[in-house]
């Protein structure tokens, strides 16, 4: 056995283990308010994990004790059976079609990003400046919605505003860091919570291959401490990593950024406190 497993062996383990993390590329490209090779992330995230290893030193814990399945790439995100699902874009109208078929009155979101993703859409064509919107007009009270990393100059006051009407709590990229609070907020009135984790929320010098990525987002260490949240968190069933085009990106820093971001929450599934027998 290697005395250096690496993160990619973890992921192709296959576990039949009821309690394993799922994980499932959705290489969604089409309707993108800009045109990108979001339809390359997925396996472009897998082959960076070839570079990583599956032990998390500063915490402590290995992903070798982590259960895992993947279940390949397909456009159409899996049903949310499991105990946490990881999504990997793909562009961000993954969150919309992950949680569409939900009892949406039960969920709670948390979106990691620069943006509101509340455009106007038509109907039967939700791309990924709408997924929030639509989910909201199909049901989920905007009052479970929390916005974490919304940048200066780059949304809409219109769109702001449509937020606000909707009693959708919007924060700053300062307020990454409050990511498990935040949860625990969602949580006293939601059964379930879906983090979408929007790369283009980092800083543009760590994000060169999302096209909506600007100048003063966050670092990569605060959105993979709020990934660990995520994954460490009771109520989060649902994860996706989404708008990496990995054919723009420069030294593969934003691939490996989102490679690690699937492996933090991974690490934090680990730290689940033990959910009670049914």
């Amino acid at each position: 056995m290697s005395d250096w497993p690496r993160a990619s062996e973890w992921l192709a383990g296959a576990s039949d283990d009821p309690a394993a993390l799922v994980v499932a590329g959705v290489p969604l490209t089409e309707l993108a308010v800009t045109a990108a090779g979001y339809e390359h992330g997925p396996a472009a995230i897998r082959s960076r994990l070839a570079k990583l290893s599956t032990w998390h030193g500063e915490r402590g814990l290995s992903l070798d004790d982590v259960p895992v399945r993947d279940l390949g790439d397909s456009p159409q995100p899996p049903p949310l059976t499991a105990p946490l699902t990881v999504l990997l874009g793909g562009h961000n109208a993954v969150t919309w079609h992950a949680l569409a078929g939900e009892p949406l009155d039960r969920w709670g979101l948390l979106t990691l990003d620069a943006h509101h993703d509340v455009r106007p859409y038509e109907a039967g064509a939700v791309g990924n400046g709408s997924p929030v919107r639509a989910l909201i007009d199909a049901g989920l009270p905007g009052a479970n919605v929390v916005q974490v990393g919304i940048h200066g100059f780059s949304n809409a006051r219109a769109h702001r505003q449509w937020c606000e009407s909707e009693g959708v709590r919007v924060l700053g990229p300062e307020h990454m860091g409050d990511a498990g609070v935040l949860l625990d907020e969602l949580a006293t009135r939601c059964e379930a919570i879906y983090v979408d984790i929007d790369l283009d929320v980092l800083d543009r010098a760590f994000a060169p291959a999302c096209p909506g990525s600007r100048p003063g987002g966050v670092t990569p260490r605060q959105l993979l401490d709020a990934a660990f949240a995520a994954g460490a968190h009771p109520r989060v069933r649902a994860v996706d990593i989404v708008e990496l085009d990995p054919l723009s990106d420069v030294a593969h820093i934003t691939t490996d950024t989102a490679a690690l971001a699937l492996l933090n929450v991974a690490a934090g599934l680990f730290r689940r406190p033990p959910q009670p027998e049914p």
